[in-house]
């Protein structure tokens, strides 16, 4: 469900002391894929997208992400594949739209950080909502987008929640397929910049004498 657009505050939902989401991070990968915040369900259970409606797991995988399906209950898994986890809010929510998107745009800060510190290539947001709320671009568009953030690649997909219903999942695929297919540029356009900006320096090197 999309964040509240209207007011800049809401009144934080009792949760029952339900905590937050590990994330589910290591350095250099290849993609984080970034959600909004935990749902309840998720919360409780302590695990990525673990409802029933969500089509996160069959997405990834028929996207060529993942070679089966994972089971939210081993979604750690998921690192073997090259791929992470994190939430753009930590605090868990009955639904995503019980954020405001002042709370949003105050949470991108911290995430900046994060995604500097693990360096992956590509941040992929599940939402324009929470991706524009925390840029404060209103003009979002799906796919990469112009600017890096804490420099990844941002890249915007669709939420694959059982309650978005403007996509089913067969666009849900084709769009998880893009960025899948995208990667491998993606990455050879990192390693060429890099090899590019570490030539200066090599040959300044080997030119100055012993």
């Amino acid at each position: 469900m999309m964040p509240n657009r209207g007011a800049d505050v809401r009144k934080p939902i009792n949760m029952g002391g339900l905590r937050g989401l590990p994330d589910i991070l290591a350095p250099g990968l290849p993609v984080i894929f970034c959600g909004i915040n935990p749902g309840a369900t998720a919360a409780l259970a302590g695990r990525h997208f673990v409802s029933r409606t969500n089509r996160f797991w069959r997405v990834l995988h028929r996207a060529g992400f993942t070679p089966q399906e994972i089971d939210p209950e081993d979604d750690r898994s998921i690192l073997r594949h090259g791929c992470g986890l994190t939430v753009a809010v930590a605090r868990p929510t009955p639904g995503a739209n019980d954020l405001s998107r002042l709370e949003l745009k105050r949470a991108g800060a911290a995430l900046k950080r994060k995604i500097r510190r693990y360096d992956p290539r590509v941040v992929a947001f599940l939402g324009k909502p929470a991706f524009a709320a925390i840029t404060g671009n209103n003009a979002v568009s799906w796919g990469r987008q112009p600017e890096l953030f804490g420099g990844a690649v941002a890249w915007v997909l669709p939420n694959p929640s059982g309650r978005n219903l403007n996509f089913s999942f067969e666009a849900l695929v084709l769009a998880y397929s893009e960025l899948k297919a995208a990667l491998g540029p993606i990455a050879a356009d990192v390693n060429a910049k890099a090899s590019r900006q570490a030539l200066p320096a090599t040959a300044a090197s080997t030119a100055c004498p012993d």
